[in-house]
């Protein structure tokens, strides 16, 4: 061909030369778009090279939908032709086959007929709602955790989703902030191994399943170190800690092949998440080659105006395309800004051209140019939302959940024999309360009651007295008359305390995590009728409650346990069901020691010595330093003993591993299940290292009598730490090594030195 031949021309016949719609849109062969890389990203270079700039900027584009199958209006109108023109890359809010079908063939109305992404937030559940994530973090259980991701993402799957925003892989150390909630709480050795199990879950090992959906980790990052625990706060930290305890979680979602991230509402050190080049350029999309695409999360784009971080929402959309911000939900700042921003120079078409491959290699991968309705078929919907396993499995993770704080003489279970139980509280008949925040499905006669759980169980042998006492807030005291005497016939009280469903959640941070109202009070009242009080406590987040921790004499903190809540609760008082949950987050004994998460604890430069001993060292002079409960506590029905520790050598060079092990005894009458956990801590670095941090667990199931030898690896990875210079190292010297039952009940203890 003549060298001469003008360059725009070449072009033109290039274009010429590229497949139609029906080449690149109707390939029937939905398993190579799962396993064949080269092939989705031909059919992406090939889609890409016949859009138009404004086609591309349309795929970064995100609304939500709940008025767009509803009753005629401007905002549906709008969001219709917009959609019909290529304008729009994904919907959230439109949910079930019917919905999802009929805004999908709006999209392949449009010129090169892509289809849509619907995404919606399934946090703990789609139809069943399983506990809320810090309630399953408490299992320590990552295959049942995995499984609840699982029958999350194939209920919506059936309902046409094909993208959630989850899982939140946020570190959470503060509990006045809400969104504690929504994570898997403060350790980030625990956090990590949730994230990836979460992602497995919802994603399976590979995207192209109509039983999974693409997972999102989010908010990254740094998000649940919020400034005073207040959401959508700014943050400030080290780099050190950001490396260390934030960004692990994100890394290993990101290993675990999570199809999409959501960057964060918060400002990291002075840069707001979405605008940060920093987190999304250099360490998501650079250091850790992540191939999937950023979402920002609602409007957050918009808000770098408010932030002052930019002068408008055209600055907004330039600052955060360039920082690696891909697709724009709700801002609508790149549908209005982008397009210029390229026209004029200051945004290069190839950022835009990055983003845009990144969204559609994922609507490949998903099989949806093979079949835009694949995840909207009527029957399969019908067949998934009414398999009783999915019941089934709410039911078994709501039970793995639930942490028994104290059992004073034995007051659970209920194995002995009680003529009438009282069970008393404002949350004893609650339905919506048991599905916590973020949930999908309102409809409340699928939720079980605790009164309608333990009114099953109990038969016909007990009687179950009912009494509400008091609402969850509010100072009144009208229905603790009737309490009282309902109590004083009963053989046992059962009182129910905690939070309402939105008292915890996004938007819900609080200066006061005390119990609320007065349900203490009300506990005091029937304390005092000198029958025996069990308590259940339910809500999002650790809540303080002294007089109850002191007096009761038994505690189970249920957290927000789901549809099967009421159930999953008869099973364990009953005792058909040994309570074996540990706690993920730390809880506190007033709002002043906040924070105080186990691995922020350092031995500082005055150490308590003695106990008691405060005078001039790092203590409080009105409160001891040690928490209500400690992170990793947790009781059961039966008890464990730990002995005859073993390690395989005292030393080891980099390259090798140790092995420690001990052995693990049911001393109980039942079988029941202990999370064993593994702790290390470098007493002489180069960076100050904390008392102790995990690494390792096991939960290990045993019969009355059994014992079992466990068995924990020391390596380099357990050993290393980011030193000043953000450098992973394992520095030589002597490591000391703890196992126990939870971070301040070590049973037993050794050393190693890495030469």
């Amino acid at each position: 061909m003549n060298s001469s031949f003008p360059k725009h021309l070449l072009a033109l016949l290039f274009l010429s030369l590229l497949p139609g719609p029906a080449a690149w849109a109707q390939k029937k062969n939905p398993a190579s778009i799962a396993t064949s890389t080269p092939d989705v990203e031909r059919r992406v270079v090939e889609l890409l090279a016949r859009m138009t700039l404004e086609e591309k900027v349309g795929q970064l584009n995100q609304y939500s939908g709940r008025e767009v199958t509803g009753p005629a209006s401007d905002r549906k109108n709008t969001l219709l032709a917009s959609i019909r023109a290529g304008q729009v890359g994904s919907m959230l809010n439109v949910k079930g086959v019917k919905d999802t079908r009929e805004i999908q063939a709006e999209a392949l109305k449009s010129r090169l007929k892509i289809p849509l992404l619907f995404s919606l937030d399934v946090i703990h559940g789609y139809q069943t709602t399983f506990p809320i994530p810090l309630g399953e973090a408490a299992s320590w259980d990552l295959e049942a955790i995995r499984l609840g991701a699982h029958v999350a993402a194939r209920e919506a799957a059936a309902s046409g989703i094909h993208w959630t925003f989850a899982p939140m892989v946020d570190i959470g150390r503060d509990p006045r902030w809400g969104r504690v909630m929504e994570g898997a709480g403060e350790d980030t050795y625990l956090g990590s191994l949730i994230a990836k199990a979460r992602v497995l879950g919802f994603q399976g090992e590979k995207l192209g399943g109509t039983d999974a959906v693409m997972a999102c980790a989010k908010h990254f990052a740094a998000y649940g170190a919020a400034i005073a625990g207040r959401d959508y706060n700014a943050v400030d930290m080290s780099p050190q800690q950001l490396w260390e305890v934030y960004l692990p979680p994100f890394k290993a979602a990101a290993d675990a092949g999570v199809a999409t991230f959501m960057n964060s509402f918060n400002a990291l050190n002075g840069i707001p998440a979405t605008g940060s080049a920093y987190l999304q350029r250099d360490i998501l999309k650079g250091q850790w080659q992540y191939p999937g695409f950023v979402v920002s999360d609602w409007g957050s784009i918009g808000e770098l105006v408010n932030w002052g971080y930019a002068a408008d929402k055209t600055a907004a959309a330039q600052k955060a395309i360039t920082a690696g911000s891909d697709m724009d939900m709700e801002s609508d700042a790149y549908h209005k800004n982008l397009a210029q921003l390229v026209q004029t120079g200051q945004v290069k078409i190839d950022l835009v051209d990055d983003a845009v491959r990144r969204v559609l290699r994922k609507k490949f991968e998903l099989g949806l140019f093979d079949d835009a309705y694949r995840f909207s078929d009527e029957q399969r919907e019908k067949q998934v939302l009414s398999d009783p396993q999915n019941r089934a499995a709410a039911r078994r993770m709501a039970q793995k959940s639930f942490v028994l704080l104290k059992n004073e003489n034995a007051t659970l279970p209920l194995t002995k024999p009680l003529r009438r139980v009282a069970l008393i509280g404002p949350l004893a008949k609650a339905k919506r309360d048991l599905n916590g925040s973020w949930t999908v499905d309102t409809d409340t006669t699928r939720i079980t009651s605790l009164y309608e759980g333990l009114r099953q169980r109990a038969g016909k042998t007990t009687e179950l007295l009912y009494a509400k006492g008091c609402e969850i807030t509010g100072d009144s005291r009208a229905g603790f008359e009737q309490a009282i005497a309902t109590a004083k016939n009963a053989d046992l009280i059962l009182l129910t305390v905690g939070e309402a469903w939105d008292m915890s959640g996004e938007a819900k941070s609080r200066t006061d995590i005390h119990m609320p109202g007065a349900q203490e009070e009300l506990f005091q009242a029937l304390k005092a009728t000198g029958k025996p009080v069990a308590v259940v406590v339910f809500g999002g987040r650790p809540l303080i409650f002294d007089t109850i921790a002191e007096q009761a004499d038994a505690i189970l903190y249920a957290w927000w346990p789901g549809s099967e809540g009421g159930t999953a609760l008869a099973d364990v008082l009953y005792g058909d069901y040994n309570p074996a949950g540990k706690l993920p987050i730390t809880f506190p004994r007033s709002m002043g020691q906040i924070p105080i998460a186990y691995s922020q604890q350092y031995s500082t430069g005055r150490p308590i010595t003695r106990p008691g001993e405060i005078r001039y060292k790092s203590a409080y002079i009105d409160a001891p330093n040690t928490p209500r409960y400690a992170f990793g506590y947790g009781l059961s029905y039966t008890t464990f003993n730990y002995s005859d520790l073993k390690i395989s050598r005292p030393q080891m060079r980099t390259g090798e591993s140790v092995q420690v092990s001990f052995t693990l005894t049911n001393t109980g009458n039942v079988a029941g299940e202990e999370v064993t956990q593994f702790y290390l801590r470098d007493p002489v670095a180069s960076v100050v290292r904390p008392l102790k941090e995990l690494k390792d667990f096991r939960k290990i199931s045993l019969r009355s009598g059994e014992s079992k030898t466990v068995t924990f690896t020391i390596d380099k990875d357990k050993l290393a730490f980011y030193n000043s210079k953000l450098e992973w190292v394992a520095e030589p010297g002597k490591f000391n090594f703890m196992v126990g039952s939870a971070s301040d009940d070590i049973r037993l203890e050794g050393s190693m030195e890495l030469l």
